[in-house]
């Protein structure tokens, strides 16, 4: 005889199949659950509601939550080799006479060191451009509060500058990106000055991040997903998140190594 389950507890067998698989099907859970997918789809709602996991169109996905920063150096060498691909198909992105707007992050310090053209202009808050200032192009670091732990400047003096100026692209690294929760950060400060760059941008905004940031959810919103053209992101994304960015706007770029 098949096991029943009552509501709460198909529910949490649900959840653990998320967690533990990352992904999940409609049809899928219906046949392994001995249920309708009109009752699957509620509980999914139900859970989507509880944020335990992110509704697709055909299941859902799971969501993973970066509550703490990690340090620059750490973030530096975390996915070295995929950083240094998606920087350089970004920067293949960015054309000779461009006013490029670029926050902190470790993944955006791969794109300005691989962006060129002697008439470009780099304005960013990402202090490791300083130490390996890129071939060609005019860098302008802005000023402000600077911050150990991102190797960045941020505040009431940054915010002043990039006042004064506007990007005819962007590139923003980010901590999560995520169909329905947008483009995330664990500090308050940096996800202000990725705000402000995205809206000091009259043209594309390109999000640059490795498959460990895809669908990834953390405390303050830098911005709605809408907002961005483009995530450059590398060989190990995961095809279950396509269709849902793909579907809010996005085109996908896959960086080869």
């Amino acid at each position: 005889m098949a096991t029943e389950f009552i509501p709460a507890e198909r529910q949490g067998v649900i959840a653990d199949l998320v967690k533990t698989n990352g992904v999940v099907s409609v049809a899928q859970l219906s046949l392994r659950l001995k249920v309708s997918e009109i009752t699957i789809r509620r509980d999914l709602d139900i859970l989507e509601r509880r944020g335990l996991l992110e509704r697709t169109h055909g299941g859902a996905i799971g969501i993973r939550r970066v509550n703490t920063e990690p340090l620059y150096d750490q973030k530096n060498r975390s996915e070295r080799a995929e950083k240094v691909a998606i920087g350089k198909a970004a920067a293949a992105l960015i054309q000779d006479g461009d006013t490029v707007l670029v926050n902190s992050g470790s993944t955006s310090l791969q794109a300005i060191l691989q962006i060129r053209g002697e008439n470009t202009r780099i304005v960013t808050s990402n202090v490791g451009a300083v130490l390996e200032p890129p071939e060609g192009p005019e860098l302008l670091l802005i000023g402000g509060v600077y911050r150990v732990r991102s190797n960045s400047v941020v505040g009431m003096f940054a915010s002043l500058s990039l006042s004064q100026v506007y990007g005819t692209k962007a590139i923003i690294g980010v901590d999560g990106i995520s169909s329905k929760y947008g483009l995330t950060t664990p500090i308050q400060q940096e996800a202000e000055i990725a705000a402000l760059m995205i809206d000091r941008t009259r043209g594309p905004v390109i999000v640059v991040a490795d498959h460990t940031k895809i669908g990834v959810v953390s405390n303050f919103v830098t911005a709605r997903i809408e907002k961005v053209d483009v995530l450059v992101t590398d060989s190990g994304f995961e095809e279950e998140y396509r269709e849902e960015l793909e579907g809010a706007g996005l085109q996908i770029i896959i960086a080869s190594d």
